[in-house]
């Protein structure tokens, strides 16, 4: 009897362990994310407040592009505190990770604008959003491969898919506190200064953290290592400079991380952008819809966590990419219909056509032409438009369904489209919230699908003594370069084409590259041992 109570107390230590661990390592990545996401959230306040006016489409792709920055860095981070994370420990990599992204978050609430300091306004921007991006960069692989290396072998997919739900509460709770903002003061107050308040709220965030993890222990797999002298000396070195090991993360990169971060950056950064930029719903009710989708979804994680350790990581996640590849087109049409049907309806009636002799639109051109000038304006109504070449070389001409317009004038442009049926903002009467609402479900769907088993995919995949440098860095590349530029490129294209669907061209492309290499390349390791 006292042998079984003996085993009984040591299971209970070992399972509340567990939990202290999956808790401390989530709560301190939920609060990492929220202060990566708050800037995307409010990308559209930042082109007039810390770029160069002028030109409100060049300023927001600006600030896209800032935002983009943030993830272009990260595999730098990866590089960084992944060779930090195999040569010191895990437990000390992402205490520094935290501590650099919740000092440079609070920082941006105290930036001066353009109109203050000049260019050294989006100078100072781009830095913080540099150093956020590098501590991104290390906090990811840290926390995913702790969670994982004091877990069961057979239970990994399910431990590991609680660090897979910390984006997306993160992104929850980042709009929840900007929606709070705003509701709470007038729109003015909110641009010019209450945007400051979700990045000063990182610091409080920031003191809860370290406090939890100042309680964890190194993960068991790495003091081991320790303890034998078995780490590695020259992690870049093992990690990039052998073939073998070269080969998986490739296969990680393109097979599985740049197809995950499109996919996931589809079903909700760019959903949110399409709902507010193209179709012209209002803030609130976008924030809502969205957060509707990221709470029904987040559960979802778990569950396709723990389904990859019955049926295997590979079914899920080249699954995931294939739905996904081939319903973004109806699912974005259809949304269309559901949020503004009035929208959808003018553009089937009445489309609009800009003919020039040559008009290749430069969203950075200083001054812009009046037929930049026509297509920015175009962009902005969320009004779809096709091109034509035209003979004429003294102008161009706008057609607006019957109505043939020459030249730039805003005035005569926003006449003819509400004569041809294009509001200028979505009816809340008339949005079919149901439908809205499912549509975006399934697209969180198909990113939990492939995002839950994605941590225990890779840290299978990569040997202990490597596993941060390895993991980390295909995961940031993918998510970093293929999911972080995915708002500036797609609102681009559909910029240059008038087509506010070709921007899903990108995701769709990139999606289907990863089914394809991941179905061809991507092994099954599930429940395998990783102490190895």
């Amino acid at each position: 009897m006292v042998a079984v109570a003996e085993i009984d107390a040591a299971q209970a230590d070992t399972t509340k362990s567990r939990r202290l661990v999956i808790t401390a390592a989530s709560l301190g990545t939920i609060f990492e994310w929220y202060d990566f996401y708050i800037y995307g959230t409010l990308a559209a306040f930042f082109g007039a407040l810390f770029f160069p006016p002028g030109n409100e489409t060049a300023a927001f792709l600006a600030s896209l592009a800032t935002f983009g920055a943030g993830f272009a860095v990260r595999p730098l981070g990866a590089l960084v505190f992944g060779r930090l994370g195999d040569m010191v420990g895990r437990k000390y990599t992402f205490l520094i990770t935290i501590l650099i992204m919740g000092l440079s978050t609070a920082a941006v609430g105290l930036l001066p604008t353009y109109a203050q300091i000049g260019m050294l306004a989006p100078v100072l921007l781009v830095g913080l959003r540099l150093l956020q991006g590098l501590a991104i960069g290390g906090e990811y692989g840290g926390a995913a491969i702790y969670v994982a290396e004091h877990a069961p072998d057979r239970q990994r997919g399910l431990h590991t898919s609680w660090i897979q739900t910390t984006s997306t509460v993160g992104l929850l709770l980042s709009l929840g506190v900007i929606l709070a903002c705003r509701q709470s003061m007038d729109a003015a107050a909110f641009a010019s200064w209450g945007w400051r308040i979700p990045f000063l709220v990182s610091i409080a965030l920031l003191g809860m953290s370290v406090y939890i993890r100042l309680r964890l222990e190194e993960s068991p797999v790495f003091a081991e290592m320790k303890r034998a002298g078995a780490t590695s000396r020259a992690p870049f070195r093992d990690s990039f400079g052998n073939w073998a090991n070269l080969r998986l993360v490739l296969i990680a990169l393109f097979g599985a991380t740049a197809g995950q971060a499109v996919v996931w950056y589809t079903g909700q950064f760019y959903a949110l952008y399409f709902l507010t930029a193209t179709l012209k719903l209002d803030y609130v009710s976008a924030y809502v819809l969205i957060a509707i989708a990221l709470l029904a979804g987040t559960p979802l994680y778990i569950a396709f966590g723990a389904l990859s350790d019955r049926i295997g990581r590979k079914p899920l996640i080249v699954g995931g990419f294939l739905l996904a590849a081939v319903t973004y087109f109806p699912t974005f049409h259809a949304l269309t219909w559901a949020v503004n049907p009035a929208l959808a309806a003018a553009q089937s009636n009445s489309p609009v056509q800009v003919a020039a002799k040559d008009c290749n639109f430069n969203m950075f051109a200083k001054p812009a032409t009046p037929c930049d000038m026509a297509r920015d304006y175009l962009s902005k109504a969320g009004v779809t438009y096709a091109s034509a070449e035209t003979a004429d070389t003294a102008g161009f001409v706008v057609h607006i369904g019957s109505t043939v317009i020459k030249g730039f004038d805003s005035a005569t442009y926003a006449a003819a489209l509400a004569a041809a049926g294009y509001p200028k903002t979505a009816d809340p009467a008339q949005v079919k919230w149901l439908p809205a609402a499912l549509l975006l479900i399934l697209m969180m769907v198909w990113a939990t699908m492939v995002y839950g088993p994605m941590a225990a995919f890779l840290v299978e995949l990569f040997p202990a003594r490597i596993r941060y440098t390895s993991l980390s860095l295909p995961f940031h590349v993918g998510n970093g370069l293929f999911g972080g530029f995915l708002p500036f490129v797609a609102f681009a294209v559909v910029t240059v084409t008038g087509n506010p669907y070709a921007g899903l061209w990108y995701p769709v492309g990139v999606a289907s590259l990863s089914f394809v290499i991941g179905l061809l390349f991507m092994r099954n390791r599930t429940g395998s041992r990783i102490a190895d």
